[in-house]
């Protein structure tokens, strides 16, 4: 494994959420194979795409939000092939169309409680037969179809394979070895994440306009405040649903915009050469990816912020002519502050969360840089950035799982009051 493989798993495009363009490729795939009016829609699904669902907007959909959107624009898309930028084919027809489906209550959503990774099982029926379309592991891992009960041949794409692959490699790496790994990063590489920056760069100057005016006031000068400022518009942007591709990174659109925006703009900052920046933004890259492996794809912790927090605060210690020491401090320091931030679903609200892993970044990198970490002593940090790191996970995985119950059952008693109350 190297930094290149990492990229092609983990540094992708999205149209929109993952979660919910995950839910339309399925409905559209399962909806292919059949003919005719469509009569019902049944969505299963894992709790934490349930929760990623609940109330992002959706791509071309006219500011439409929510679960029952995505799956209904899915099932009446044309083409499936687009994947996770699946939304792009949506048009008035579709909308109008899925609009009925809603109105007609032909749609029906059951969580899986016991799925603890990434599931979306899609059936369509139509007045020519039944499709059913399942992903497993990753948002666009299809491992298997059926036509009227009858599985029918198919290559499962090895995607989820080479994305647990990857991230493992990156948590496995010590902050030395990630740096060098960074350092080592070809040409092809280099050029991938200069493209993503510029898409995600460009995403956030857009959601500026989507803002009050005064959220990024003229007379601000202050770089810290501007990029943190930034992200959070690219992020706004993102879960409004506008129709602007960003560079996924570890299943998530809002982690890359995370990672990315304030590593360039910093290096730029700073005068540092663009082979430096590349150089940092490898690192946050491979940071991340580790960071999320000991996670999980859909983490009960908010990744966005923490993970992509994390990676920041390396790749700025790197800008700033630190080492693997410092990193480790750094990684520490994030850990310290923002272990326990939960995730309650993709929506608006998550711009301001990671508004707040950025400027958690740059503190913990410049106190990292000063030679100050939070100590072994304290809470549930360890002796190192890596055995604080193991720590996180260990409570995200094994610590948080009665809160996350309650986060759904929340979720899913709100969406049942709107409904009878409409």
């Amino acid at each position: 494994m190297n930094l290149s493989q990492l990229l092609a798993a983990e540094w992708r495009p999205a149209l929109g959420c993952t979660e919910p363009a995950a839910v339309a490729y399925a409905a559209a795939s399962a909806a292919a194979l059949a003919r005719g009016e469509i009569r019902r829609v049944r969505l299963v699904c894992d709790p934490r795409i349930y929760k990623n669902c609940y109330a992002v907007g959706i791509p071309n959909s006219g500011r439409r939000t929510g679960i029952l959107w995505a799956l209904a624009i899915g099932a009446l898309l044309e083409d499936a092939s687009g994947k996770l930028e699946c939304f792009r084919g949506a048009g008035e027809a579709t909308l109008r169309g899925a609009a009925a489906l809603i109105e007609r209550g032909a749609l029906t959503v059951e969580v899986e409680r016991t799925r603890t990774e990434l599931y979306v099982e899609c059936t369509v029926e139509r007045a020519g037969g039944v499709g059913r379309a399942v992903l497993e592991r990753e948002h666009t891992r299809l491992v298997r179809l059926e036509r009227d009960g009858e599985a029918l041949p198919l290559d499962v794409e090895s995607g989820a394979d080479d994305t647990a692959g990857a991230r493992a490699w990156a948590a496995s790496l010590s902050f030395a070895q990630a740096i060098a790994a960074a350092r080592a990063a070809d040409f092809p590489g280099r050029e991938a994440l200069r493209r993503g920056a510029t898409c995600n760069l460009a995403i956030a100057e857009h959601g500026l306009s989507l803002l009050p005016e005064g959220f990024l006031r003229p007379l601000e000068t202050d770089a810290l405040t501007r990029i943190g400022r930034l992200v959070a518009a690219g992020v706004w942007a993102r879960m409004s649903g506008e129709d602007m591709v960003v560079m996924s990174l570890s299943g998530s659109g809002n982690k890359g915009i995370t990672a990315s925006v304030p590593v360039v703009l910093w290096g730029r900052h700073l005068g540092a050469p663009q082979e430096t920046i590349d150089e940092a933004l490898a690192l946050a890259c491979i940071v991340t990816a580790g960071v999320t492996h000991r996670l999980g794809s859909l983490s009960a912790m908010c990744g966005s912020a923490i993970a992509g927090g994390i990676g920041v605060a390396a790749a700025l210690v790197l800008l700033e002519g630190g080492g693997a020491a410092e990193v480790s401090a750094a990684a520490t320091n994030i850990v310290g502050n923002l272990a326990g931030m939960i995730c309650d679903g993709a929506k608006i609200g998550c711009a301001l969360k990671t508004m707040t892993g950025v400027d958690a970044a740059f503190r913990a990198a410049a106190l990292a840089r000063a030679g100050l970490v939070i100590p072994v002593s304290d809470g549930i940090v360890g002796a190192d950035g890596l055995a604080s790191l193991d720590n996180l996970g260990r409570l995200a995985a094994e610590g948080m799982a009665a809160m996350e119950d309650q986060i759904l059952a929340i979720m899913q008693a709100k969406l049942a009051g709107r409904a009878s109350s409409a």
